[in-house]
């Protein structure tokens, strides 16, 4: 992840970062590296500019585009990746597009010249940049990732899109948001005056549609069986992908084509988004009361996507009206009224449809659920359905793509049925416990620690809102969740201070008679504690309920063997892998895997017994010694090197699924995550990477059947798609901390709401303390969590770092830039030192030993 650091120190004319890279370009082919990433010598913008806007607020920063003069309507954009689809969104044409992630340009841009089976751009949404201008933070004139082929800047300059970077995007968004919307100038003449914005034409003034909309008609998926009309109201690449993938042959038309006389051609109609307001598109919204007052006999299905499901909204009767600052990003939660799900979805427009002139054949089909304003609507009888954000995605989550299957398998249906969505199977019932006896963590030690006490903690908080009679066990006494203050809010109605064993929970069990049990917020040592009571029959002796994840769940988790087998069944992918548990057999699969190789111990703390075996000897030396703490080990093929990234999901009964915090580690796979800096959120992973894990860790969960709150931890290749997942902790883990603190998102208290069976979308959002939990926080910000060694109180240990833990403590530093936040996390977890600046001049060979096997000293 050295790639995406700035120069922040400087010795000799050379900085130590330039000085890394060289050392690990020598890697790598000189070609390949000028492909995919910046040279050494690429400067920072120093051309000046400066926004002014409509309040009469003005910002100066650093020119990278087009050092041209815009102007446009000033919006911003949640979401921490995706800068390439969503400057070909063409929904933002004519805006100048404010981006609240903290860095952009990191990962370059993509070949714009490839292109994709459909012979569309392949990673891009239309076939330009649709915003005036960007306005961003940090600017990243360095660029680094595998599939990039230049700069954000350089392709920005190409299109004649001017870019501001070292802006304050956090107090433009602020403006926008208790202001609304307003237009600006991006004015690059320092002397001259603020502009008078009365006599600039606002873009929401002029037909958007007719700019961008196509103008002929073109056929794409020829020859595949379904046949759909497709109006094009600036229609994006990938919803074109999404229904020809699936078999549609779509035949595109311009957005004023008369095509409610040509249905009887085709299986169903699609209506696109699109820029701008909708109520200039007429001709548009009356061939569609023409379509849907048709005949029962010439009904067909249709499904229009944000700027559609306006226009079909008026056409239904309902009224457009301009948001005050719109709904753009990756994160607005969705409520399905007819399923009562809650999706993830990305959005980018600023009107909506008042529906309370809705004709008495239609109903609202989903709403926002922070803002309450409509996200699409549906035909009582007949199969019509609107969507307001964006199923496709790209750039988002794909948690709505289903909706395009729904659509087509429509189209292949008599069509005499409204649309019905699949439901999810009925959740349980919210628990009846009254009294509830909570695990704390083993014994304060590596691996178990403060986490386990904030996590106990928030859950003591939880439950007692809840009105449930707490029992905690937990051997610290110098902790939070064990204060009997009674100021307290997370104090225990009964504490008792006895290790987290089989043998002490059942004598608490006995003389508490508690009727409900949560164990995963303690930690290994109180998960593996639950799985021996499960095991041994002490839930069902006391009638006790497990609530949250299944005992049977935690196993398949904790059970190498299992594990593997349940990703299989999936077919998500895992490295080849082997669980014995002996050393010979051990050693029979090392032979078909290959050295090195690693091994790892189930039900282990803090990855005890974990490590790279280069030879037999090292796999018999080590084996052993995790098989005399664990009863099992796998043996796995090495993936060091790889990145290492993990996310943070969140579950409930219901199955509604979020992610609530990506990280990603600034040492590569073959370091513990306790003992790695680690980032939040991801800095090199583009919006293909970031969504792919995802919906990965959503998919995994879900058919893992976990309740409450999980880590997932992925391996992923740097120069390629090609990823793996590690392991799944069914419990609150030292990551989960982090996230909570990184993100505001209170994960151990909503966890334990979710394990008393409440849903997610009934859970109130900690933040905002007016919407629900069912959501997932967007960072302007970087968090960066840096461990702490203490090595040298333990007489002979090794200073190397590895896949077995060793820190004893961490830091976390919070800044709106990368070195910003590295350089304060730096400076807390050791008082000498000054920021990102070595104090000892390395060698080349010294270097290449550092960057090869890295330790805990800090000093150097």
């Amino acid at each position: 992840m050295s790639s995406m650091l700035r120069p922040v120190w400087s010795a000799n004319g050379s900085s130590f970062i330039s000085h890394t890279r060289r050392v690990v370009s020598n890697v790598r082919s000189t070609s390949r590296l000028l492909s995919s990433q910046s040279s050494g010598d690429v400067n920072p913008p120093t051309a000046v500019a400066t926004l002014h806007m409509e309040d009469g607020s003005s910002f100066t920063g650093r020119s990278f585009g087009c050092h041209e003069t815009v102007e446009g309507e000033v919006v911003f954009t949640t979401g921490m990746v995706g800068y390439p689809e969503t400057l070909t969104d063409p929904s933002y044409e004519g805006q100048i597009l404010t981006m609240t992630q903290p860095m952009v340009g990191n990962y370059g841009v993509p070949d714009r010249t490839k292109m994709d089976k459909f012979g569309l751009p392949a990673f891009f949404e239309s076939n330009k940049i649709h915003p005036k201008g960007l306005i961003v933070q940090d600017y990243s004139h360095h660029y680094s990732h595998w599939n990039a082929a230049s700069s954000l800047g350089d392709w920005l300059k190409e299109e004649g899109v001017a870019g501001l970077s070292g802006i304050d995007t956090r107090m433009i968004t602020k403006k926008i948001r208790e202001g609304g919307a307003m237009l600006g100038r991006i004015e690059v003449d320092l002397s001259a005056p603020a502009p008078d914005f009365s006599s600039i034409q606002n873009p929401n003034f002029r037909h958007l549609v007719d700019e961008v909309s196509t103008k002929e008609i073109k056929v794409y998926g020829k020859g595949n069986p379904v046949k759909i009309l497709a109006v094009d109201c600036g229609m994006k690449y990938n919803i074109i992908r999404r229904l020809c993938e699936r078999g549609a042959e779509l035949t595109v038309v311009p957005w004023n084509h008369p095509f409610a006389s040509e249905m009887q051609k085709y299986d169903g109609l699609f209506v696109s988004n699109g820029p701008g307001d909708p109520t200039m598109n007429k001709e548009t919204i009356e061939e569609l009361r023409k379509f849907v007052t048709c005949p029962d006999s010439e009904v067909k299905p249709l499904f229009g996507i944000c700027l559609g499901n306006q226009l079909m909204g008026i056409a239904a009767g309902g009224k457009a009206e301009k948001l005050p600052f719109g709904n753009r990003g990756q994160n607005q939660p969705v409520l399905n009224h007819q399923t009562g799900e809650c999706y993830i979805t990305p959005q980018n427009h600023g009107y909506h449809i008042n529906c309370d002139t809705l004709g008495e054949d239609w109903k609202v089909l989903f709403t926002n659920a922070n803002d309450g304003s409509n996200e699409g609507i549906a035909h009582q009888t007949r199969p019509y359905f609107t969507a307001q954000f964006h199923p496709e995605a790209s750039c988002g989550p794909s948690d709505t793509e289903f909706m395009f299957d729904t659509f087509l398998d429509a189209c292949k249906k008599p069509p005499t049925e409204k649309i019905i969505f699949p439901r999810r199977k009925p959740a349980p019932p919210v628990t009846k416990a009254k009294k509830i006896l909570l695990l704390g963590s083993g014994g304060t030690s590596i691996g178990q620690a403060g986490e386990f006490d904030y996590s106990g903690g928030q859950a003591i908080k939880a439950l007692k809102e809840e009105g449930k009679e707490v029992v905690l066990m937990n051997p610290n006494i110098a902790s939070v969740q064990t204060n009997m203050d009674d100021k307290s809010s997370s104090k225990a109605d009964h504490v008792y201070f006895l290790p987290v064993t089989p043998e002490f929970v059942e004598e608490i069990i006995k003389k508490e008679k508690p009727d409900g049990i949560v164990c995963s917020m303690g930690g290994q040592t109180a998960l593996n504690c639950a799985v021996e009571l499960y095991e041994n029959g002490i839930f069902d002796k006391y009638n006790i309920e497990v609530l949250g994840t299944p005992i049977s769940v935690v196993i398949d988790t904790e059970d190498r063997q299992l594990f593997s087998d349940k990703l299989n069944e999936i077919n998500e992918k895992i490295a080849e892998s082997y669980a014995h548990e002996n050393l010979e057999d051990a050693i029979e699969s090392a032979k078909k895997i290959g050295y090195p190789l690693m091994i790892r111990s189930a039900f282990a703390l803090g990855g005890l017994g974990s490590g790279i075996c280069e030879n037999e000897d090292m796999l018999r030396e080590m084996g052993a010694k995790a098989l005399s703490v664990s009863p099992q080990i796998l043996v796995e093929r090495s993936m060091k090197g790889w990145k290492e990234v993990e996310y943070e999901v969140v579950r409930d009964s219901h199955d509604n699924c979020v992610t609530v915090c990506n990280m990603e580690n600034f040492d590569p796979l073959g370091i513990h995550t306790g003992d790695s800096i680690v980032m939040a959120p991801s800095q090199t992973l583009s919006n293909e990477e970031y969504h792919m894990l995802r919906d990965t860790a959503i998919s995994v969960v879900r058919h893992l059947g976990i309740i409450g709150e999980c880590n997932i931890q992925y391996a992923l290749h740097p120069e390629s798609l090609d990823y793996c997942i590690i392991e799944v902790n069914a419990r609150l883990s030292r990551s989960s901390a982090l996230a909570s603190k990184a993100t505001g998102y209170p994960l151990a208290f909503v966890a334990a709401k979710l394990a008393l069976g409440i849903p997610l979308t009934d859970v109130q959002n900690a933040v905002t303390k007016k919407t629900q939990a069912c959501f997932e926080p967007s960072l302007d910000y970087i968090v960066t969590k840096i461990p702490r060694w203490d090595m040298s109180k333990f007489e002979g240990v090794s200073t190397e770092i590895g896949s077995a833990m060793k820190s004893v403590g961490e830091v976390m530093g919070i800044g709106r830039t990368v070195e910003e936040s590295l350089q304060k996390a730096l400076r807390m977890v050791d008082p000498s030192i000054k920021g990102y600046a070595p104090k000892y001049k390395f060698t080349m060979d010294e270097l290449k030993q550092e960057l090869a096997v890295p330790t805990g000293e800090l000093a150097k």
